[in-house]
């Protein structure tokens, strides 16, 4: 568990590897049920229409020349060595596995390239695909990043994710058959949720045992629908003070073996409409932290799964 108190995916790798593993994201030009097939169509009510994680991602170029110019920069500021290509804008998926193996294969044809991690959503998983990504998962390191983002349905519903809980249920299922690393991508401060819901969502990771969790802030972006309901006054954000005290009480009922990838993150800055707290994200992690040693506490003391 090293000096936290949560099972943090960074130190994993870091053991696994025996030195620093960074993660540089690439856009392969991807879309999603919801966007089409062109990325025009509307999508989730929180979307940036650019995707998930496009800030600084030079989507002109191939999926090689972007791990490149990322290796290069990661070289730069820490002098990294090994990296992880992280396939994260849109659905990762969400295409036939003739051209997913094209794509996988040419990031991994990049020196110092040892592992791969593709973000999807439950409903872009055919068994053929989980198919080729088991491949993947038994000849180099792979993650599955799932977005889930609340096991409530009416929530689903509202942010117009076009899938319910069992669909997620049934793809996550179908990964775990086939030793797929899954990760979860779950959101805290949805519209109309409770504590108690969101508590519940973390009682539920528990149940599954998942391998890893993204705990994201919800961010409030411009160009979005989420955006113009939150100008009109109609969606209220979480203060600093609760999201901290949120996160603690979640990551004190997930599994402690489950690998936290994220605890919080920042959107992008031109485009964040609120919590503009968010961007001091050091700030964040740190009263995460201050707050856990406070109880004294940690990942799974309120598991409640038996362990």
């Amino acid at each position: 568990m090293n000096d936290k108190r949560y099972h943090l995916f960074s130190q994993f790798l870091k053991d696994r590897f025996g030195g620093r593993v960074h993660k540089i994201s690439v856009d392969a030009g991807f879309s999603c049920p919801n966007r089409g097939d062109t990325r025009q169509q509307p999508g989730c009510l929180f979307c940036d229409p650019g995707g998930s994680g496009a800030v600084g991602i030079a989507r002109s170029q191939s999926v090689a020349e972007q791990l490149e110019l990322g290796k290069e920069i990661m070289v730069r500021k820490y002098k990294a060595r090994q990296f992880i290509a992280y396939f994260q804008p849109f659905s990762n998926t969400y295409a036939p596995p003739e051209r997913l193996r094209q794509l996988y294969d040419e990031a991994l044809s990049v020196t110092g390239v040892m592992g791969l991690a593709v973000g999807t959503r439950p409903d872009c998983l055919p068994p053929p695909v989980l198919d080729l990504l088991a491949e993947y998962h038994r000849r180099t390191f792979f993650w599955l990043e799932l977005g889930l983002q609340t096991t409530h349905d009416a929530t689903l519903s509202f942010l117009r994710r076009g899938h319910d809980y069992q669909r997620f249920l049934l793809a996550y299922d179908e990964a775990k058959a086939r030793g797929l690393s899954v990760c979860v991508h779950v959101i805290l401060g949805l519209p109309g949720e409770s504590r108690a819901q969101m508590l519940a969502t973390a009682d539920e990771m528990a149940r599954l045992q998942v391998d890893g969790i993204k705990i994201h802030l919800l961010h409030v972006l411009k160009g979005t629908p989420l955006g113009e309901l939150y100008q009109q006054g109609q969606v209220e954000v979480l203060s600093q003070e609760d999201y901290v005290q949120l996160a603690v009480d979640f990551l004190e009922r997930l599994h402690p073996d489950t690998l936290i990838h994220r605890l919080t993150g920042d959107g992008p800055r031109d485009l964040l409409l609120a919590p503009l707290w968010s961007l001091n994200k050091w700030e964040v992690l740190n009263a995460i932290d201050d707050e856990l040693r406070r109880r004294d506490s940690r990942q799974g003391s309120r598991c409640s799964v038996k362990i």
